[in-house]
């Protein structure tokens, strides 16, 4: 049996649109089951218990915005626990693919949903013959929205007859941690693209160059497309 392992996570909400926040990304971390990780992780698990953060669920947006567990966290340590978790991805064999949608003033929930889900339908189906190899995809996802859940479950079920959907916990499994990540920098890219980085972003980053250089080049590379399956 070939299984896929997708973990799912999102940025942004239904809610009311807001000029600082015009965006919803969903993030898919895509694992094939017979590559082993277990000593990439061995390897995560010691650096962050090196850093203090033994067994710690990564949450990268609250490392950069500098809150709740990270609020008295320095600078630098907040820097090299993203960088550690980038290592990881850098060293095992996982591809990701994203869907976003840019929000519209008065534009109902019902539309931004549908919206989203065609954009996921198309870069599935963009890379249908990846997900064909797998004799079964099972899908993990935290319920955080019930929009993003009925998302995945009929985009998933409508193209491929093979699909399970598991509620999980973000702190059972890094690569929900990497999902979180990918969305992260998904952000991050498009908001620099319209000049529109945070504070906490401009300082966490620094500069537009080292966000491209260290982080989006990087995580980038693991993007799935034709040429890499």
């Amino acid at each position: 049996m070939k299984e896929l392992s997708v973990f799912v996570d999102e940025s942004g909400d239904f809610g009311e649109y807001e000029n600082h926040a015009p965006y919803y990304i969903i993030s898919l971390v895509l694992h094939d089951q017979k590559m082993d990780i277990s000593e990439n992780l061995n390897i995560l698990e010691r650096e962050m218990a090196y850093l203090g953060y033994p067994e710690h669920c990564i949450h990268v947006g609250p490392i950069i915005r500098k809150e709740k567990e990270y609020e008295y966290e320095d600078l630098e340590v907040r820097r090299k626990i993203v960088m550690r978790l980038m290592a990881f991805v850098r060293h095992i064999d996982m591809k990701f693919i994203t869907a976003y949608i840019e929000k519209m003033p008065n534009e109902d929930t019902v539309q931004s949903v549908a919206r989203l889900s065609k954009e996921l339908s198309s870069g599935l189906r963009d890379n249908l013959s990846f997900f064909q190899h797998f004799d079964v995809i099972k899908v993990y996802y935290d319920n955080g929205q019930s929009e993003v859940t009925k998302i995945i479950s009929s985009v998933f079920n409508a193209l491929f007859d093979h699909v399970e959907v598991r509620k999980v916990m973000p702190a059972q499994y890094r690569l929900f941690q990497v999902a979180d990540l990918v969305c992260t920098l998904e952000l991050a890219e498009l908001k620099m693209k319209k000049k529109m980085l945070s504070q906490s972003e401009e300082l966490f980053f620094e500069n537009e160059r080292i966000l491209r250089k260290n982080y989006l080049k990087p995580i980038n590379q693991k993007l799935l497309n034709k040429e890499n399956y």
